[in-house]
């Protein structure tokens, strides 16, 4: 007979509880070896192989169900009052901030380094209409340089210079690293001293991880991705598709 799903779980229970604790009338020789619990739950892995496969399957379920009401809910709150995006963030283009589009980025990423030229672009020929916000996700399990380039940027920005800054970043990208961020500060007339304080201060730490959570939150995975108005979409977009978005904001669609 298979065993159902929380039989199974009750049984790595019990042995769980007999590894850790014996009864005041066993010797400690009576609990189970951890090559015993091992061998135990390997035998019940390998008799009951579609439990644990649906084990898994209900628990990813479950998460992506919680993840998905996550996402709905900070949206919601996003397209009823698109300015909770802007908190401490660097922001650039229209002052009446009615659209806000932002960008969830890594500056090592390539797909972002070309979305950078359409965004920059989209902000020339849009700056009067939409407000952009940048939002750091830094990407550091693949990308070595997307959190230093991060916290320099951060750091950039206590001195005024975030945009100035995060052009350099991306329009050279293969030159990210310590002799580079050091270069930028330096031609962008910042104090280095502070500079240097700055992006290896716990505030740098915490404002990078607060974005990073907040593109969880709303189920960023890669990037670049964006959210305009509560409407979220990612990969390497163009000029047209989001003169289009924005479009259709202002028609109220």
């Amino acid at each position: 007979m298979r065993l159902q799903p929380y039989l199974l779980s009750a049984l790595v229970a019990l042995l769980l509880i007999v590894t850790s604790c014996a009864s005041s009338g066993q010797s400690a020789s009576a609990q189970l070896s951890d090559s015993q619990f091992e061998t135990k739950v390997l035998e019940i892995i390998r008799k009951n192989p579609q439990v644990i496969l649906d084990s898994v399957q209900s628990y990813q379920r479950a998460q992506a169900q919680q993840e998905e009401q996550l996402r709905d809910k900070v949206l919601s709150q996003i397209r009823q009052e698109p300015r909770l995006l802007l908190r401490n963030s660097p922001v650039t283009g229209s002052a009446s901030q009615k659209i806000i589009m932002a960008e969830f980025s890594d500056f090592e990423c390539p797909y972002c380094a070309k979305a950078h030229a359409v965004v920059k672009e989209f902000m020339a020929r849009n700056q009067n209409d939409v407000t952009l916000v940048y939002k750091h996700f830094p990407l550091t399990e693949i990308h070595a340089q997307a959190e230093p380039a991060a916290l320099a940027s951060w750091a950039a920005m206590q001195q005024g210079k975030f945009w100035e800054y995060h052009d350099a970043l991306f329009e050279q990208q293969s030159k990210l690293g310590e002799e580079f961020y050091l270069e930028q500060a330096k031609t962008l007339n910042l104090d280095v001293d502070r500079f240097n304080r700055d992006r290896k201060s716990a505030e740098a730490k915490a404002a990078i991880k607060k974005d990073f959570e907040l593109g969880k939150s709303l189920g960023v995975r890669g990037t670049p991705s964006f959210v305009v108005n509560g409407v979220f979409f990612s990969g390497a977009p163009n000029v047209k598709d989001l003169e289009d978005l924005v479009a259709q904001i202002k028609a109220g669609k």
